[in-house]
């Protein structure tokens, strides 16, 4: 198994054990890791979760996404999973532009209703599949959706994990800022801080991501491989190997 791999495989195994049973889970655009990790929890661990995939067949909303967003905004969605090209301490996103907004190093593709389901989802788990202090930054330089509401504003939920190839953090809501909960299996907290781009915080001891399990795995190839690849065939292909016919 390549080291890829070997990420990709915790990210999703990590990103799975955050859904709980019975949970509404909702997955967007150009999303393989947080499909995958969707329907993970939906057959190890979270039988009753409701998991809307965009682009699966199941997918129930017909009037483009504007179903799935109204069905958001009604409090229907428990769970939504974001990135961004950068992701600051205080859970602030940044999918618009790296640099000075009016000419930027680099233009971004756009938030693509990730204010909107922010605030909507009752938890949102960030996920980035490069840990890096150009990604991970003490302050994003555009505020795409911000990880917490401004004085006056409702907010429904919020931030509640961040998952990367080398650790995973929680969300401390009192201080509004990302907590380290473990780190991957042969990470060092010097070797994290060093790829973070602001000082790293725990809260008590920092355990190690648990690897994945056999039961995981045996979900993963017999029950999510035929779904994911309905979606992303490229992806499960490079995941998983060829399909034996």
């Amino acid at each position: 198994m390549t080291l890829e791999r070997e990420a990709e495989i915790l990210m999703i195994c990590a990103l799975a054990r955050e859904i709980r049973d019975g949970e509404r889970v909702g997955v967007g655009t150009l999303s393989p890791l947080c499909a995958a990790a969707a329907w993970l929890a939906q057959a190890h661990h979270a039988p009753r979760a409701e998991v809307v995939v965009l682009g699966h067949p199941d997918w129930p909303f017909y009037d483009g996404s504007k179903e799935f967003f109204d069905w958001a905004q009604r409090g229907r969605l428990d769970v939504f999973f974001l990135s961004g090209g950068q992701i600051d301490r205080r859970g602030n996103i940044n999918l618009t532009a790296v640099g000075p907004y009016a000419s930027p190093r680099v233009r971004l593709p756009g938030a693509a209703g990730s204010a909107v389901l922010y605030y909507a989802a009752r938890r949102t788990i960030l996920f980035k599949t490069d840990h890096s202090p150009r990604g991970l930054v003490e302050q994003v330089d555009f505020v795409t959706a911000p990880g917490r509401a401004p004085p006056g504003f409702r907010r429904r939920g919020g931030p509640a994990a961040l998952v990367t190839p080398r650790a995973v953090f929680d969300w401390d809501a009192d201080q509004a800022e990302w907590v380290v909960r473990s780190l991957s299996p042969g990470e060092t907290w010097d070797g994290v801080q060093a790829a973070t781009g602001f000082a790293l915080a725990a809260r008590g001891a920092v355990g190690t991501t648990p690897p994945p399990g056999s039961d995981e795995l045996y979900c993963l190839e017999t029950l999510v491989r035929p779904r994911l690849a309905e979606v992303y065939p490229e992806f499960t292909h490079r995941l998983f190997g060829a399909t034996e016919p």
